[in-house]
C-alpha cells in the first residue's frame, strides 16, 4: 500500500508538471524592441519663390505698364522682389529686407499702397553713369567691388535720382485665405528718371518660432552682391538668381511629439480613412501637435496594450536637420509579443490638420528594420487647407484653424498648393 501510495503521488506530481508546461507553450513570447522615429528632410528656407515680367512682346516693363505677383502668406512672412532700373549700370529696385509687410502686429492683412517700401540700390560692381537711355551695359566694372547701398538721392558718381515710390508704385490687395496679389507698376514716365524695369524675382521666406529662417533671401545692404543678384542689377539677366531660389524652395516642417501605439486589433485604433474624425483626440494632433488627448483615450480602447507620445529632447517638436545638425530623433523601448501590431501618429507641423500616420491597421510589433514604408501623410479633414508653411490659420504659425468636417484622406502628391518630397525623404522609422 505503501508503494502503491508513493506511485500514485508522482503520478499527480508528473501530470501537474505537464499540465503547466502546456500552459506556459500557450503564453505569448515576449520581445524586447526599440522604435526610432526622425525627421530627416532636407528642409528648404524659402516657402516660395518665382519670376516675374511682361507679358507683351517684350518682357520689360515700360512706363505706364504693370505686373502681378501672387503668393501665400502667413502673419511674420513677407515679401522680397528684385527688378532692374533699366537705365542704369547696376541700380535694382527691392524692398527693405526681409521684404514688404503684409500683416500689422495684430494680424489683419495689410492692403493699399506700399511703394514707401521700396528702395534703390547700387549693387556695387559697376561705375554708375548718368542714368537714362544711352548708358552702356554692361558698363566699366568697378576696380573693387562694392557693397550693396541705397541709393538716397545721389549715387556715388552723383548722379541724381527720385525716390524709389516715385518711379515703381506698388499695390498689395488682400484676395484672402492667406492669399495676396501685389501689383507693380511702372509711374516713372513723365519724372527726372524715367526707366524700363526688368523681368524681376520674387520670394517668401518660411518662419520658424517667430523667426525669418531667410530674412535676406536676396541681396543684404551692406555686404557684396551675388553673382545673381548682379546678373539682374547689371544686364536684367534674371535666371541665374531664379535657378538659385528654386534650389532653396520647397519643404520645411518640424513634426509633433510622436504617438506610438502597441494594440492587438482588426484594425488601426488611431483613425480609418475614409471616416469623419472620432473626437476622440485626432483632431487635436492634427491641427495642433497636442497628442495628449488621443493617448488617453487610446489606453481605454480594447485590445490597447500600450501608448506613449515622444517629445524630443529640448525643442519637444522634431526639427528637420539644420546647419551640420541632424534632424529630432526619438526612440522609445517597446515590450512586443506575436500577434501585436503597432501604429505611429506625427503632425506635418506647417500645415493646418495633416498628419503622418501608420498606413491601414499599422505593422507587425515584432517587424525589425526600416519601416517607413508603412507611413502615410493624411488630411484631418477638420480644417480647411492653406498653403503648407504660409498660412495664417495654422496653428504652428500662430494661426486659428478655420474648421471643416470631411472625411480622413491620403494627402496626394502634388496637391494643390505643393509638391512634396517621398516620404522616405521626410520622416524615418525604424525597429529594432
Amino acid at each position: 500500500m505503501k508503494c502503491k501510495h508513493s506511485i500514485g503521488l508522482g503520478l499527480a506530481f508528473v501530470s501537474l508538471v505537464l499540465s503547466a508546461c502546456s500552459k506556459n507553450d500557450d503564453m505569448p513570447q515576449t520581445s524586447a524592441a526599440t522604435i526610432t522615429i526622425e525627421n530627416i528632410l532636407d528642409a528648404k528656407p524659402l516657402v516660395e519663390s518665382g519670376t516675374f515680367k511682361n507679358n507683351g512682346t517684350s518682357p520689360v516693363i515700360m512706363p505706364g505698364e504693370s505686373i502681378s505677383i501672387k503668393f501665400s502668406a502667413a502673419k511674420g512672412q513677407a515679401l522680397s522682389f528684385a527688378s532692374m532700373y533699366g537705365w542704369s549700370n547696376d541700380l535694382f529696385f527691392a524692398p527693405t529686407n526681409p521684404g514688404i509687410k503684409l500683416y500689422q502686429d495684430n494680424g489683419t492683412p495689410i492692403e493699399g499702397n506700399v511703394s514707401a517700401q521700396i528702395k534703390l540700390w547700387d549693387n556695387g560692381t559697376r561705375i554708375n553713369q548718368k542714368p537714362g537711355a544711352t548708358v552702356i551695359h554692361p558698363g566699366t566694372a568697378e576696380v573693387t567691388p562694392k557693397t550693396v547701398t541705397e541709393v538716397n538721392g545721389t549715387d556715388a558718381q552723383g548722379n541724381t535720382y527720385a525716390e524709389a515710390s516715385m518711379l515703381m508704385k506698388a499695390l498689395l490687395h488682400y484676395d484672402g485665405d492667406s492669399y495676396f496679389t501685389l501689383t507693380i507698376s511702372n509711374i516713372s514716365g513723365g519724372t527726372a528718371n524715367p526707366t524700363p524695369f526688368s523681368p524681376g524675382v520674387w520670394a517668401v521666406s518660411y518662419s520658424a518660432g517667430g523667426n525669418l529662417l531667410n530674412p535676406n533671401p536676396l541681396y543684404e545692404a551692406g555686404k557684396p552682391s551675388t553673382d545673381g543678384m548682379t546678373a539682374i542689377a547689371e544686364m536684367g539677366d534674371n535666371s541665374k538668381l531664379a535657378n538659385y531660389l528654386t534650389a532653396q524652395t520647397g519643404i520645411f516642417t518640424p513634426l509633433s511629439p510622436v504617438l506610438v501605439v502597441v494594440y492587438r486589433a482588426n484594425e488601426n485604433p488611431i483613425y480609418k480613412v475614409g471616416e469623419n474624425d472620432r473626437g476622440k483626440g485626432l483632431k487635436d494632433l492634427a491641427q495642433k501637435g497636442d497628442a495628449a488627448g488621443l493617448a488617453a483615450n487610446l489606453k481605454t480602447v480594447a485590445g490597447v496594450k500600450d501608448v506613449y507620445v515622444l517629445p524630443a529632447a529640448s525643442t519637444t517638436v522634431l526639427l528637420p536637420p539644420n546647419g551640420g545638425q541632424p534632424g529630432g530623433r526619438v526612440s522609445q523601448q517597446l515590450t512586443v509579443s506575436e500577434g501585436d501590431r503597432l501604429a505611429i501618429a506625427t503632425m506635418y507641423g506647417f500645415s493646418n490638420d495633416w498628419f503622418f500616420a501608420s498606413k491601414d491597421n499599422g505593422i507587425d510589433a515584432t517587424t525589425k528594420g526600416d519601416v517607413t514604408s508603412s507611413i502615410g501623410l493624411f488630411d484631418n479633414g477638420t480644417a480647411l487647407d492653406q498653403f503648407p508653411g504660409a498660412g495664417n490659420a495654422q496653428a504652428g504659425l500662430g494661426g486659428t484653424p478655420l474648421t471643416e468636417s470631411k472625411p480622413i484622406k491620403a494627402v496626394p502628391n502634388p496637391n494643390a498648393f505643393t509638391m512634396l518630397p517621398s516620404m522616405a525623404k521626410i520622416i524615418k522609422v525604424t525597429i529594432n
